[in-house]
This record gives C-alpha cells, structure tokens and sequence, in this order.
C-alpha cells in the first residue's frame, strides 16, 4: 500500500484495511486540528488506487472492513467514487462495511440520488466531525459550516441509507462558553437524531492556532470536573427518539462512557454524577492522547 503523509482513521477503524482515494482535507482550516497540515488537498488517480486494491487483495486473504482515507473522501464526486466502489464490491466480496470521512456540506453538495447510489453501492457510514452545537464555537474554531448545514447534513446522510458517526469536542469552547456548547451540543443530537455519537476531549498539538489562544489566556481549558459537568449538561439536553449509541471512550477521555440512547442515558448521567463526587475515577492525564 502508498500512503502519502500521515494517514488518520477513526478507533472503530482499527482493523480496515486503510485506502487513500484523496490527500488531506478539503477545508483543512479549522483551529484545533493539526491532522491533514502537512498535506495540500488533491485527489489520488483512480489508477492508483485500484493498484493499491489489488496490491491488497494479493496480500490479505480476507478484508472485511475498508476505509476510505483521507479526511474528505465524501466531497469526491460519484464519477470518482462509484468505480472505487465497484472494484471492492469485485474484488473483496466478503468486505461487510466500507466508511469514509466526510464534512457535512459534502452530503450538502450531492443529491439525495447520489447519496442513495453510493450507499447502494457499498457505503455504509460516514463520519462527521461536527464538534459544537454552538454556532459560536463553530466560528471560533473556523469549522467553515454552520449549525445549520450541520444538522442537515446529517440528516440527509441517515435519509440515504448510510449510517451517520458524529463526532463532538468536550471542553472546546474552553471556561467561558462550556455552558453554552454542552447545551446546543445536546439539542444538535436531538435535532439531527445520528446513528452514532463519539465524544473527544480537547487536546491541543502546539502548532495549531487554537494553541496560542491558551498560551495567552484567551481560552482556558476545563479541568476533568468541568468536563464532566459539561458532558452531564449535554446529555441532560439530548433527548432523541431513534437509537443512538453514544460513546465517550477514547483515549483522550477522562471517563469512559459507553451506551445507547435513549435507554441508557440516565445510567451514564449517574456515572457522570458518581465521577463528580469521586475524582479517583478520572483518568490520569499521563494516560491521555490524542
């Protein structure tokens, strides 16, 4: 397999086999992260890939996940992606599930045909970082797409068929605005209603922008205690009627939760309560990465 630069997956990914159909990310400017810097936007040749496929087929007797890197695999347009596709559907027949990156203004961009086609044709989640439901933390963070397009984005994603693994930032909005960003965050679940829900806690590479706001005290990061009330604050602002499974279990963490909701919601919201009043459960930040 060729890569170019680092690649990045999402922790449910770690065992797909990993393809590159593009380098970085189409927006690659929002403040906190420090992934796809290194790399300038462009799309593999198809030729390419489809030797980096067959390359894997002559080497892996069985693939049954495949995740299709980079950051902004959606924003390919169906021409691109419909023959990648079918290549896998040939060649890999036992692959359950292929995923992909995507931005919500990708799902925007296409049809609802075009999103049907490509979940017809093998796509089966796609995952969203969508980081706040305060339109304020999203320009903060230059995230380039509003509260808005956000919702419905993700919903246009579960319309089609594909699944919708939404990613959210506890401690984004930093002492000042973590009331404001856990209860926006809660009513964006509820409104776009995903199949799944990933929370992240905040941690800075130096190099970013976001970096300098702390050094200078323009945004002051949460202690775990703060992090939990924020989390329990969201969660008391999520009411959704589908399942949902929620999970607050990487690594970056301070607690992990893992559940689905609605059912399982007041179970974690104890947790959560427990972890305020016994500080021995929080991870060591010795133990946290990104």
């Amino acid at each position: 397999m060729r890569y170019e630069g680092n690649i990045f997956r999402p922790p449910s990914e770690a065992y797909s086999l990993l393809v590159q159909v593009t380098v970085g990310c189409t927006h690659n400017k929002c403040t906190f992260c420090s992934m796809y810097k290194d790399k300038k936007f462009h799309i593999r040749k198809l030729e390419e890939v489809i030797e980096d496929l067959e390359w894997a087929r002559r080497h892996y007797p069985r693939v049954e996940r495949i995740f299709l890197c980079d950051g902004d695999a959606l924003a390919l347009s169906n021409n691109r992606l419909l023959p990648i596709l079918k290549h896998i559907r040939e060649n890999f027949p036992e692959c359950q599930r292929v995923t992909v990156y995507g931005r919500a203004t990708d799902a925007l961009h296409k049809t609802d045909e075009e999103l049907r086609e490509l979940f017809e044709a093998g796509i089966t989640m796609v995952y969203i970082g969508a980081e706040s439901g305060s339109e304020k933390v999203l320009k903060d963070i230059n995230k380039g797409e509003t509260r808005q397009q956000l919702i419905d984005g993700v919903r246009k994603v579960e319309a089609s068929g594909m699944k919708a693994s939404v990613t959210f930032i506890s401690g984004l909005a930093g002492k000042e605005g973590w009331r404001e960003h856990a209860v926006e965050t809660g009513k964006m679940i509820s409104e776009m209603s995903p199949s799944y829900v990933a929370l992240l806690t905040l941690m800075v590479d130096p190099s970013v922008p976001i970096a300098e706001e702390i050094r200078s005290g323009r945004l002051q990061l949460l202690s775990p205690e703060e992090v939990t009330a924020e989390t329990l604050l969201m969660l008391e602002n999520t009411e959704v009627t589908k399942e949902c499974v929620f999970r607050s279990n990487h690594a970056s963490n301070y607690l992990s939760l893992k559940g689905n909701l609605p059912e399982d919601k007041e179970a974690m919201m104890s947790l959560l309560r427990e972890a305020l009043s016994n500080h021995d459960m929080f991870k060591d930040e010795r133990f946290r990465a990104l």
